[in-house]
């Protein structure tokens, strides 16, 4: 059940806002092997004065911070980076203007199914690939 979080700076028309969502949404299903509707992808924008970006990187600088299970391989994990910077880059976000981060979380740390720890459900899928 994995979760991520896209921050850029405010300005994308609407249609590039519903892309952008369903391309990190589609790297977390062809990578991770998530089932289509486990996972919320939430959008966060900023005016240009409240999101400082790395210097050297464009308006179009995006981070995306990717909360999942403990268990991916670094190969995996990999992976997903690169199916990021693809997905992206099919919507003209420049490879270096994109930031990924990963935050491991063990599955005893998720209520899910009414306070249940994922470590004591069956998650519907792999989480160790």
């Amino acid at each position: 059940m994995p979760h991520a979080a896209i921050f850029r700076r405010h300005g994308a028309k609407p249609e590039d806002k519903a892309q952008l969502l369903n391309a990190v949404n589609r790297a977390m299903i062809e990578v991770l092997k998530v089932p289509e509707d486990s996972h919320p992808v939430r959008l966060n924008e900023y005016a240009a004065d409240t999101f400082l970006i790395p210097e050297g990187c464009s308006d179009s600088f995006t981070l995306i911070e990717a909360t999942l299970f403990t268990g991916r391989t670094p190969k995996t994990k990999k992976a997903f980076f690169q199916e990021i910077v693809e997905q992206l880059g099919g919507l003209g976000v420049d490879a270096e203007d994109i930031r990924v981060i990963i935050y491991d979380v063990p599955r005893e740390n998720w209520g899910l199914k009414g306070g249940q720890p994922a470590s004591e459900i069956d998650l519907g899928f792999e989480v160790e690939i």
